[in-house]
């Protein structure tokens, strides 16, 4: 049996305090049989101003974030999908919001960057502007893994279908999302919207997120969770640090994509 799991965590601005609760909670899900590991945006680094993301932020391939990822991919031999990491572009007043997908030798196989950004104004006053300081992707990525064709996502991408009726497309069997879902967004929106995306797509979704309040004055939704093809809640962390842990059955998708074979009636391409 394969075992996916989804970290969720509530960072600080301190990078090497998140990369020890990361390491210590990834330890805790290999140890409960984990081979897929899913950690939430923004695990590095939470920071207190956004353009404190520029201090941290490391080249492709360099950094004590990547080397931490690398690191805990080959100790235990499982699968990372490294949440978000900020990686410097040629422009000095952005970054990337990155994830990295590292497989059991601590190679990096696949660089998925955050296509949506989060530019709102919300009800309460609170007001995002990512994209005045992250430099949007504009790739779909999906890579092969021992455990299924994996589409890469990230938070806000959630909102917006057709980025999974692409990465179907591309043959995904497996969606991850880690998240940083504001606490009045997610309370609304976070079940249902990953639900769907498990549903449409009879697709698993691991969407791990941020959970609780940051120094930087944000509140975050927790509620990570895992979903089977059948939109099945398979496992559910409301709030606090841990992680949720659930069975990726690929005979149970096959099964699902036969029985009712959606996916394969689509009209519009």
């Amino acid at each position: 049996m394969t075992y996916a799991a989804g970290i969720q965590m509530s960072s600080g601005p301190n990078v090497g305090a998140n990369l020890i609760e990361a390491g210590r909670l990834i330890d805790r899900a290999v140890q409960a049989g984990a081979r897929l590991i899913v950690l939430p945006e923004n695990f590095a680094s939470m920071p207190v101003k956004e353009i404190d993301r520029l201090e941290v932020a490391e080249q492709e391939g360099v950094g004590p974030i990547q080397d931490f990822l690398a690191s805990k991919a080959r100790q235990h031999r499982i699968w990372i999908v490294g949440g978000t990491l900020p990686l410097k572009v040629d422009r000095d007043s952005k970054t990337t919001a990155s994830s990295l997908l590292f497989n059991d030798r601590g190679d990096r196989v696949a660089r998925y960057d955050k296509i949506h950004l989060f530019d709102v104004q919300l009800e309460n006053g609170e007001k995002y502007n990512e994209s005045g300081y992250v430099q949007a992707g504009s790739q779909i990525v999906v890579a092969d893994t021992p455990f299924g064709r994996l589409g890469m996502s990230i938070c806000y991408d959630l909102r917006f279908p057709e980025l999974y009726r692409g990465l179907l497309d591309q043959g995904a069997e497996i969606l991850v999302v880690p998240s940083a879902f504001t606490e009045i967004t997610g309370r609304a929106h976070w079940e249902v919207l990953v639900r769907a995306r498990a549903i449409e797509n009879l697709a698993y979704v691991v969407a791990p997120g941020q959970s609780g309040y940051h120094i930087n004055g944000r509140e975050t939704h927790g509620n990570s969770m895992i979903v089977s093809p059948w939109g099945i809640i398979l496992d559910r962390l409301p709030r606090g640090s841990g992680f949720v842990i659930a069975e990726l059955d690929r005979k149970r998708l096959e099964a699902n994509r036969t029985s009712l074979p959606s996916i394969f009636h689509r009209q519009f391409r």
